[in-house]
């Protein structure tokens, strides 16, 4: 217990200190706007590797594709053609679960 504690306590700490170094580091000092560019396009860009990696990895450095493929396909149609988002990730989910009944 005393182990988890202490892990715990080090990955708060060690977060509260990354997320300070920021704000400490630029001293109210604005962002180059080139720099803010990069900046908002990292969310989106971690969040498709993410999606790409839990749904094509397979075990070690195998690409795997299943059902998990057609429903993230199916839900890049729908964003594509700009539907909400609320509707991508239905389709999604009666895709995956489609395929996978079948």
């Amino acid at each position: 217990m005393a182990d988890t504690t202490l892990v715990v306590a080090v990955v708060i700490a060690t977060t509260a200190l990354i997320r300070a170094s920021g704000p400490v580091l630029l001293g109210g000092r604005e962002l180059p706007e080139r720099v803010n560019s990069v900046i908002v396009l990292m969310a989106p860009a971690l969040h498709a590797a993410l999606v790409m990696t839990d749904t094509f990895r397979g075990e070690g450095s195998d690409l795997m594709v299943d059902e998990r493929a057609l429903g993230v396909a199916g839900a890049g149609v729908v964003i594509a053609l700009r539907g909400p988002l609320l509707l991508a990730l239905a389709v999604a989910m009666a895709l995956t679960a489609g395929a996978r009944a079948i």
